[in-house]
């Protein structure tokens, strides 16, 4: 299906990887990991046609259609939510326009006999079935599916996607490619920006498709969710594993294991040969076994160990100024987008040295409030800045606003002042970009490198006020673990915009909710928060207190009146029924993919394109939208029976 051939990339006389090589088969479900750097999004840009390889090449079909979502995007304004999404059925309105144009030409003629005229009808009647075919008849709902199963409103469709933040113009684009249907779908990092309710709705659009994915994420149980087969980038080479991602974690172990005894097996022939060689060297009556040996030692091919990375981020924040009590004070704050309210009568008050977390669905105004905050925003109320406030702010889209023609050293080079100049290298070494890392542009760093090297940036800074939006979507464990322990140990005042129940946990004793054009203020940690809600993490309480389950005595009335034994059987009973129907409608679906693939196959040939067949297709397609949609409503049902 799509064959990836001996690829080889050097970055300034460095190799990132060589010999890669492997095949994409439909169906495929690809996890692709390896360490930050280690070249997972360089691949992914080979594959989709951005970036050329130093050596090797990717063949696929003529016919072939790669969808591709970066991890950074560049967007473009002007066009609402809906127009944007619709922007993948481009193809449909160009021949939305053909028909029309044909039809007012038949309109026109009166030449009925003439061949001409009988040609254009046959070419019309060819192109109306085309677009049968291709679901022009019906691609809006299609649209709507996407959008809303991603969190758009059906109220959002028509605003300008200008007034979203990054990350649900990042869903857009997601919306996009997914309506293209690629043959293969190269996701990097899908979920940063998605509520667990959106993961969840990829994980089974992902699931039902017929065609290829291969994904980036840091996610687990994602990943587990969707993949079926994981690719490993180490040590400059790849290891191909026909399994699930937990199943390869095991598996990875063992190999690790052989690794190091294969490596300290070599090491100690290494040293066995070099002592034979040291000790006889001028003995002339071994002078032949001694050139033997080197010969040996000349052709031995070095075993590389996959090394555990077990640096450590030092991360420090300078001392804070002492500012005035009460760096943030919100009275009666609404912010509105036009007749959109975001929210109002927003009130609190901040204090000097809390550390405060901002909790919320995405486009609950986290981050308008944030940019309110700031000053980047007009609004109605009163935002007071306490007295001798010095802020920093780390945004979503930090990252991206890095100069990728300047090295990693320039970049830091740059923002660098007095005597910390004569530490830049020592800093950037604690962030694990010492050596000829330091040296690297950084256009070719991964999405982790980057958010890391924006860290840095900001530690340079004299503040008193810390503003981090979403700080951890591109780092992996450790590096969340130690930016954590820097942020405890900062003596100013933070704000944290965050999903990441873990992270937030010891970290904030208070926790601001925002939902519903509201804001409320909870006391206490994360823990606690989510004690009041009875929930396990974020997303259930934002939920529940959507519904209006918002209190742990009310949860714990619930839970008294418990189901009566009649009531539980019939619950089964209908749990049952709802799990036969959606093993039922999968089935269905995967035996109508393979009848459409099949007819496509024939269809593709002169002999096959005939009317019956395009008429065989376009009820084929309709069939599967239905049960698709049957499928849907069951799946819904089921959930929320559980």
């Amino acid at each position: 299906m799509l064959s990836i051939d001996n690829i080889r990339v050097d970055f300034g006389g460095t190799n990132l990887f060589h010999d890669v090589s492997f095949i994409v088969n439909k169906k495929d479900r690809i996890a692709l990991v390896g360490k930050n750097g280690a070249g997972k999004s360089t691949l992914m840009k080979i594959i989709a046609g951005i970036q050329s390889p130093s050596e090797g090449a990717i063949s696929k079909p003529k016919e072939f259609t790669i969808g591709y979502l970066p991890q950074v995007m560049h967007h473009t304004d002007g066009r609402t939510v809906y127009e944007e999404a619709e922007l993948a059925f481009a193809h449909i309105h160009e021949m939305e326009e053909k028909l029309e144009k044909m039809n007012n030409e038949l309109a026109m003629r009166d030449d009925y006999e003439s061949e001409s005229y009988h040609e254009l009808i046959e070419d019309y009647t060819h192109l109306n079935e085309q677009y049968t075919m291709m679901g022009g008849s019906h691609y809006e709902a299609e649209i709507e599916r996407a959008l809303q199963g991603l969190g758009f409103r059906r109220e959002d469709f028509i605003r300008p996607t200008s007034e979203f933040s990054g990350g649900w113009r990042m869903r857009i684009e997601l919306a996009k490619l997914l309506l293209q249907h690629p043959d293969i779908l190269l996701l990097d990092e899908p979920t940063n920006h998605l509520d667990i309710e959106s993961i969840q709705w990829l994980e089974q659009f992902l699931a039902r498709s017929s065609n290829a994915v291969l994904l980036v994420s840091h996610d687990r149980a994602f990943l587990n969710a969707v993949t079926n087969r994981t690719i490993e980038i180490s040590c400059g080479r790849i290891y191909d594993y026909k399994l699930s991602y937990d199943k390869f974690m095991e598996n990875r172990k063992e190999r690790r294991e052989q690794q190091i005894r294969a490596y300290e097996n070599q090491q100690k022939e290494i040293a066995d040969i070099k002592e034979f060689i040291e000790r006889f060297r001028y003995k002339p009556t071994k002078a032949v076994q001694v050139q033997s040996r080197i010969k040996q030692l000349e052709k031995m091919i070095p075993i590389e160990i996959d090394e555990e990375d077990t640096s450590r981020l030092r991360l420090k924040f300078a001392p804070a100024t002492r500012s005035g009590n009460y760096p943030v004070i919100c009275n009666d704050v609404k912010k509105s987008f036009g007749t959109h309210t975001v929210f109002e009568g927003v009130n609190f008050t901040i204090n000097r040295g809390e550390k405060v977390a901002f909790v919320g669905r995405n486009g609950e105004g986290k981050t308008t409030m944030v940019r309110c905050i700031l000053n980047e925003l007009t609004h109605d109320g009163e935002i007071v800045i306490g007295h001798n406030v010095e802020t920093a702010y780390f945004a979503q889209h930090e990252a991206q606003l890095l100069d990728e023609n300047q090295t990693v050293f320039q970049t830091i080079d740059n923002v660098a002042t007095g005597d910390i100049r004569l530490r830049i290298r020592d800093i950037l070494g604690a962030f694990m970009f010492g050596g000829e890392a330091s040296d690297k542009p950084v256009k070719v760093l991964s999405g982790g490198e980057r958010s890391r090297l924006a860290m840095i940036r900001l530690l340079l800074r004299q503040m008193n006020l810390l503003i981090l939006d979403e700080p951890t979507n591109h780092l992996d464990m450790q590096s969340k673990d130690v930016l954590k322990e820097a942020i405890r140990d900062f003596d100013g005042t933070v704000i944290i915009v965050s999903h990441d129940r873990q992270f937030l946990d010891g970290l904030v004793t208070k926790v601001y909710e925002f939902g519903d054009g509201k804001v409320r203020e909870h006391l206490g940690g994360i823990y606690e928060y989510l004690a009041t809600k009875n929930a396990s993490n974020i997303n259930e309480a934002l939920a529940q207190s959507k519904t209006g389950t918002t209190s742990e005595p009310q949860q714990k009335a619930v839970n008294e009146n418990r189901l009566s034994y009649e009531a539980e059987k019939q619950m089964q009973k209908q749990r049952r029924k709802l799990e036969k129907l959606v093993e039922d409608d999968e089935k269905a679906i995967n035996e109508l993919e393979g009848a459409i693939s099949a007819l496509e196959t024939v269809m593709s040939t002169v002999e096959g394109s005939t009317e019956e067949n395009f008429t065989k297709y376009a009820s084929l397609k309709k069939q599967l939208d239905e049960v698709v949609e049957r499928w849907e409503t069951n799946m819904m049902n089921l959930e929320e029976l559980n």
